[in-house]
């Protein structure tokens, strides 16, 4: 496939199958799920930033330093977005990360009229629009390093789309709705992806620095959004899943790129 093909696959993979795939998860009611599912994708974030991108942006762009730069700028920059509200979804009332949210979203005791509701869509379309640049960003560089890079982002989505579910069920939406509208955000993912592809084409200089705040996204979502939550259980047969989870997470990152260096070779 060219690269523009790849690129268009996996931005839908990345967008509309996660919302699929959560939706099942929301609608049969196994939140409970929600924190393994966490776990993975905090080693496939890492994995994938420090063992692939990273290393792209490294070799690609010549300087370790103005990667290493970009990397920093990147996570300030997307800490200022979280505060702004604008970044990523945890803007539910007194929510503290995605098990919290799931938690209170399951309880019906009242909804606040569509309030919170509004803010995660509007939160959730800009997330998957970053998150299409990040896939194009990937595929101009390498077809493995689009991959891998677009595993990453479809293991981290799915507990997250799962929280954002309950949240819009909370805030009085039906279930129809609820995955019309999260449906319609996903394919803000595939038009992030076409503007930068078509961008980053006559701008092959960029593609370094957008590998570089690709790895700081992920960084970033992995260390300050969802490793917090794991913290919150503390016994010892919580720690030795969470730690054996997230070395599968890595795991499936090493894996799929050897996977897809067999197939394309």
């Amino acid at each position: 496939m060219s690269t523009l093909s790849w690129i268009i696959v996996m931005s839908l993979l990345g967008g509309a199958l996660s919302v699929v795939m959560a939706a099942v998860f929301a609608f049969s009611a196994r939140a409970a799920w929600v924190p393994h599912l966490i776990s993975y994708a905090i080693g496939a974030l890492l994995g994938a930033s420090f063992l692939e991108v990273l290393p792209h942006a490294m070799t690609s762009g010549g300087d370790a330093e103005t990667s290493a730069g970009f990397v920093l700028g990147g996570i300030l920059v997307f800490f200022v977005l979280e505060k702004l509200v604008l970044w990523r979804h945890c803007h539910f009332e007194h929510c503290e990360g995605h098990e919290q949210t799931v938690k209170q979203a399951l309880d019906h005791s009242g909804h606040d009229h569509g309030r919170s509701g509004l803010l995660i869509l509007v939160g959730d379309t800009f997330h998957n629009f970053v998150d299409g640049v990040l896939i194009a960003a990937a595929f101009m560089e390498d077809v493995r390093l689009g991959v891998v890079t677009s595993l990453a982002i479809i293991a981290h989505e799915i507990p997250q789309e799962v929280g954002d579910f309950m949240i819009l069920l909370h805030s009085g939406y039906s279930r129809g709705r609820a995955f019309a509208f999260n449906l319609l955000s996903s394919f803000a993912t595939l038009v992030g992806a076409l503007l930068a592809y078509f961008a980053l084409s006559s701008a092959q200089s960029a593609v370094p620095a957008m590998l570089s705040m690709a790895a700081a996204s992920m960084i970033y979502v992995a260390v300050a959004d969802l490793i917090p939550g794991l913290h919150k259980r503390t016994e010892l047969r919580a720690t030795v899943q969470q730690v054996t989870l997230i070395g599968l997470g890595i795991a499936s990152v090493v894996l799929t790129h050897h996977l897809v260096d067999a197939w394309i070779d």
